[in-house]
């Protein structure tokens, strides 16, 4: 008796096992990933991008910004590419209030990363207000893909902490370089802001539709430039995202019709 009931232990935690279900509460990917690898992963993404803050501290400075305004930046809103594009909106002559628009509406990206990540790492009540400012492109990246809840927290914790405290120290000596420099545009540092927004949007491009999107994005954006005040083009490359989507979504009706109305016409011609 024993050994049968030992038998059906082993064999519940099979089907456990089976249906992709951890004790942490989360789908199985492989065995269980260790706590050394996922800190690993998490270091390279922290140190990768946080050193970007540089550019940020060096941008925000040449747009006129002071040395607090562009520290508060990167400690209260920490979010890269909304701070580039609202210091890239003002050093190009934008309003300041339509500079914020568009950093805004970029940044809602982060509250739709929130809803998954709240349910992957099941945090207490008191942290999730801190934890939520540390919702960015980045930890996602890293929590997203862990195996189990526990390498999710470690993954998501290693990278917030790391990125957050080297983008503050950066964004500070960039901002205090750029004021030794004096006129950032005569060392060609005015490209910084949109190379750095480059470089953290390119490895988000992975299937067609986002590549088109992007595409029509900056298409929108560079016929719009002589035409629109500073800060509005941006605005308006938000429509690039719900046109491909119509667009993908008549094409995907045209081919379900399609065989269907072959189907009719065969069946008439009988």
């Amino acid at each position: 008796m024993p050994e049968q009931t030992a038998s059906s232990e082993r064999l519940g935690e099979t089907s456990e096992t089976a249906d992709g279900v951890t004790a942490d509460g989360i789908a199985a990917v492989g065995e269980a990933k260790p706590d050394a690898a996922v800190i690993r992963d998490a270091l390279g993404v922290g140190i990768a991008v946080g050193l970007s803050g540089f550019a940020f501290g060096v941008t925000s400075a040449g747009s006129g910004l002071s040395l607090l305004q562009t520290c508060a930046l990167s400690l209260l809103v920490f979010t890269g590419a909304s701070q580039f594009a609202l210091v890239g909106a003002l050093a190009a002559g934008g309003n300041p209030y339509t500079a914020a628009a568009g950093a805004f509406f970029l940044g809602v990206r982060n509250a739709f990363y929130g809803l998954r990540l709240s349910q992957l790492l099941a945090l207490p009540r008191a942290v999730r207000p801190l934890a939520a400012h540390w919702v960015i492109d980045e930890t996602t990246a890293v929590t997203l893909p862990q195996p189990t809840r526990r390498a999710a927290r470690i993954g998501f914790t290693v990278t917030g902490l790391t990125l957050y405290v080297l983008w503050n120290l950066t964004t500070l000596l960039g901002a205090l370089g750029a004021e030794a420099l004096g006129d950032t545009d005569t060392w060609g540092l005015d490209a910084a802001s949109p190379a750095v927004f480059l470089a953290l949007l390119a490895p988000m491009l992975k299937s067609t539709t986002e590549r088109i999107t992007a595409a029509l994005a900056v298409l929108l954006v560079l016929g719009a430039l002589p035409m629109l005040p500073a800060g509005v083009p941006v605005l308006l490359a938000a429509l690039a995202a719900p046109a491909v989507l119509f667009l993908m979504g008549r094409r995907k009706a045209s081919a379900t019709e399609r065989p269907a109305k072959d189907a009719t016409t065969a069946e008439d011609a009988r």
